[in-house]
């Protein structure tokens, strides 16, 4: 497609975008309110930004507080519907990302249904423990009036220097960032600096409550996909064939790149699903590089962990990368805090 007619198509889908708000902000569209916070972690752009490890790190940081459920559209999904994911559950049945996050937390239901409110009144009615939901994505949508909105924001796509769909990855108008409570600025740089910072702030605040946080994935230690008594230890260092069905591959490279020496790569689109042929390919590395391990990201480790077809030693080389969203210095103060000061008392809307 020409660079001309992606400009057309995004003004397009842009005034789209922008006439939907109108309705819902001229209550023509209802967006509807619950007996419940709702804790909204959403973006403006398409493809990994980081929503999941900053979901995961609101449940983390408030379980101790609060009794909460996960509520997730299920992207990619081959189901219908409301349906509650169990650690059983097949990641065609319930997406990637949705058991992903409920292998890490059993204790925590995590629901997925494309039609948000609907399931806001499910859980409400089968989960009635539940006094905190946290909706992965529904910030563009509307439906749902959430309390509070956390916006994850890619330090590496600034919204800035974006486009909307289909010229750039902008999925909504910036001028949405109003409604932001909280901005969390991920996959920052080791080397990132105050000045950068102050920028960001500028770029992103357009009121005065509005927080800003800067945050990385920090990389926990890697774990074989099939656990086996008498696996090597992988030392820092060690040659590695990279693998990834993400949407923003080129970050996970660059961590990657500091730990251990990549020689090959196979990434795919985000929410891949994996095939025969991707399978044959994978052989094909370990044939290429037999000293080499295949580290994949953890969202595809869940895609893969039932898989029967490896052999033997594909399976021996397979391992994936656990990781933790970290706060960085720099940021607001007390992100744990200020979420759960805006849960209990912000009447803001």
């Amino acid at each position: 497609m020409s660079k001309l007619l992606l400009e057309i198509c995004s003004w397009f889908y842009k005034g789209a975008v922008a006439l939907r708000h109108r309705l819902y902000d001229w209550h023509i569209f209802k967006s509807e309110s619950f007996d419940i916070p709702v804790v909204c972690v959403g973006n403006i752009t398409v493809g990994g930004t980081g929503k999941t490890p900053a979901a995961e790190y609101i449940i983390a940081h408030l379980s101790d507080r609060y009794n909460i459920a996960l509520l997730s559209r299920g992207y990619g999904r081959r189901t219908k519907g409301y349906r509650e994911v169990k650690r059983s559950s097949s990641y065609l049945d319930a997406g990637d990302e949705p058991l992903q996050i409920k292998l890490k937390f059993p204790d925590v239901p995590v629901i997925v249904c494309e039609k948000r409110a609907e399931g806001i009144r499910r859980i409400r009615r089968e989960h009635p423990e539940v006094d905190l939901i946290v909706m992965d994505d529904g910030f563009q949508h509307r439906s749902v009036a959430a309390k509070v909105n956390v916006i994850i924001v890619d330090a590496t796509r600034p919204v800035s220097s974006d486009k909307m769909l289909p010229a750039g990855s902008l999925r909504d108008i910036p001028s949405r960032l109003r409604a932001a409570h909280h901005f969390i600025v991920t996959k920052c740089p080791d080397d990132m600096t105050p000045l950068d910072q102050r920028i960001w702030r500028k770029q992103l605040k357009q009121i005065a409550f509005q927080k800003v946080y800067f945050s990385r994935t920090r990389p926990l230690p890697i774990r074989p996909l099939f656990e086996e008594p008498d696996r090597e230890q992988v030392d820092p260092g060690s040659q590695a064939v990279l693998m990834a069905g993400i949407g923003n591959p080129r970050v996970f490279k660059r961590d990657m790149a500091v730990r251990y020496n990549v020689v090959d790569t196979l990434f795919f689109g985000d929410h891949h699903r994996y095939t025969t042929d991707d399978i044959t390919a994978m052989e094909r590395l370990v044939d290429r590089h037999p000293r080499a391990i295949i580290l994949m990201t953890e969202k595809d480790a869940v895609k893969l962990r039932r898989c029967k077809r490896f052999s033997e030693r594909l399976r021996r080389a397979l391992y994936y990368q656990p990781v933790e969203m970290e706060i960085i210095e720099g940021s607001d103060a007390d992100f744990t805090g200020s979420l759960t000061a805006d849960i209990e008392y912000s009447d803001r809307e």
